[in-house]
């Protein structure tokens, strides 16, 4: 038998590449690629859902201490993976704690009366405090805020400051509880969507930016000395500012951040708020809904939070309610619907409710899991959390990656991920004496964007080739020879296609050498 030698068909190759198209579509995966052993996903989480308790209703809002996982929205019982509505259920009106590994729920259980939009922890994950439309917790008297012991479940006694409608927004540092949403006073003193109070003892403290509309969101910076504040407002801290503001964490007084001047001015015809802000490092990300009209400005920007100076923005149409950072990626909920922008799938493609982008250039990156839009919103995810190797995310959904889930789902580090389509069977030939050109085309993979495609004659490896693909452009098509062979053969062939970890294999097909 004659020695077998491989060629590529360049030209087949090169054909097959102009169909990717140009621009800033994608983001290598540099994070999971050096893992070892290979994690069989490209960003920092799998796109494989992990089990975790449902609920019946909306999940608005979401924070992790330690191994505890605290939600909080329009829900009034939760209940077991793939359990249907009233199965196994357990009474948890509008918030629950859950177990941050197994995703079951814990004994701590407070009664509240009220629905719950905002919570968060303190940096020693002591306390959680809440934020709502509550005026009762446990029995007694709460308006709108409310702290617990996280270690014992109980709700602190004495720490009650009195706001006057909703809290939406909440951070927590180590001596100040910030507040921001609806509400025009604090204990009976004026302070127009946003406040502060002491962590200690509740009392009202000096801070003041008085926002002219209402806050979404609330973030520190690493050092404690700006608060970043996101909302509906066109006016705060004393200055003409819309959306997304820097301000002073002591006195509220607003400071420069030319990045805010990215979101379109408030007009008739658009209104685009800042509905989430995460803080990492030196660097701020703020993530915009747009109403009012189609194509209003629903992105993500990152700034440095120190200067406020822009650094990258993505312009993804689709409202965008949630965003957290997790290493050098950032992941975020929405109803994405037309990232061309941006270079990557345009209109008309299909709903994208998660994304993650590049922390460092904004980039699309390779995490693809999906989940259904319901309730008011449209939207799907709505609030995330992370203990730094997860994502817990929870919205109005009712199905994750086609799966029955509802409210509430988490997504880990696990090794393994979501597998390589199953590709078909290659296409042979032999049209010329002593070769067999073997033709593939590319199949997709939920959390990667680069996968390698090997081929097979019998059980011996003819060559390898790693070749990028989406779910938004035609598959590449790459066409290989395979040389030297001895006429009259019958040669059988196949395709494996693998993620670094997950291996999938086409099924054999045959041909007869010229």
């Amino acid at each position: 038998m004659k020695k077998a030698v491989l060629a590529v068909v360049t030209a087949a190759a090169v054909g097959a590449a102009a169909l990717v198209p140009s621009g800033p579509a994608v983001q290598a995966a540099t994070d999971a690629a050096a893992a070892s052993p290979p994690r069989g996903f490209g960003s920092a989480l799998s796109s494989v859902q992990q089990t975790a308790w449902q609920t019946n209703a909306s999940v608005n809002t979401l924070a992790v201490a330690g191994n505890l996982v605290f939600a909080g929205g329009l829900f009034t019982r939760v209940r077991p993976p793939g359990k249907a509505r009233g199965v196994g259920d357990v009474a948890r009106k509008y918030f629950a704690v859950f177990d941050r590994t197994t995703g079951v729920p814990t004994r701590f259980a407070p009664q509240v009366n009220g629905p719950v939009w905002s919570v968060a922890t303190s940096p020693d994950g002591r306390y959680v405090v809440i934020g709502g439309d509550f005026t009762v917790v446990n029995g007694v008297p709460r308006s709108r805020v409310a702290m617990f012991d996280v270690a014992s479940g109980k709700l602190v006694a004495g720490w009650d400051p009195v706001v006057n409608y909703r809290v939406a927004a909440l951070k927590v540092s180590s001596s100040t509880v910030y507040l921001g949403g609806s509400f025009g006073s604090v204990d009976k003193v004026a302070r127009s969507r946003a406040a502060a109070v002491s962590l200690n003892s509740g009392a009202l403290l000096a801070w003041s930016p008085n926002a002219n509309d209402d806050v979404h969101a609330i973030e520190l910076s690493t050092d404690g000395k700006r608060a970043f504040v996101g909302g509906g407002f066109t006016r705060i801290g004393g200055r003409d500012v819309h959306a997304l503001a820097m301000v002073n964490a002591a006195t509220g007084a607003a400071l420069s951040m030319p990045a805010a001047a990215a979101i379109p001015p408030k007009s008739e015809e658009c209104d685009s708020r800042v509905k989430d802000i995460e803080v990492q490092g030196n660097k701020v990300f703020a993530s915009n809904a747009g109403t009012l009209s189609v194509g209003c400005y629903d992105g993500v920007l990152a700034a440095d939070a120190t200067t406020g100076k822009l650094l990258w923005q993505s312009k993804c149409r689709g409202a965008t309610e949630a965003i957290k950072a997790i290493g050098n990626w950032l992941y975020k909920g929405s109803h994405a619907h037309d990232c061309s922008a941006d270079g990557a799938f345009p209109d008309k493609t299909g709903m994208h409710h998660f994304l993650v982008y590049s922390a460092i250039t904004g980039k699309l990156g390779p995490w693809f899991p999906d989940a259904t839009a319901g309730g008011t919103t449209l939207v799907g995810p709505l609030a995330f959390a992370s203990g730094g190797n997860d994502l817990w995310a929870g919205g109005d959904f009712t199905k994750v990656n086609g799966v029955p889930q509802e409210g509430l789902t988490r997504f880990t580090n696990a090794p393994g991920g979501a597998a390589p389509a199953r590709p078909a069977a290659p296409k042979v030939a032999s049209a010329r004496v002593n070769k067999v050109t073997i033709a593939f085309p590319t199949v997709l993979d939920r959390d990667n964007l680069t996968l390698t495609y090997l081929v097979y004659r019998g059980r011996t490896r003819i060559g390898s080739w790693s070749r990028t693909s989406n779910s938004w452009t035609k598959p590449t098509v790459t066409s290989v020879t395979d040389s030297g062979l001895t006429s009259g053969q019958k040669l059988w062939y196949h395709l494996e296609v693998s993620d670094g970890r997950n291996v999938q294999k086409s099924p054999s097909v045959s041909v007869r050498v010229r």
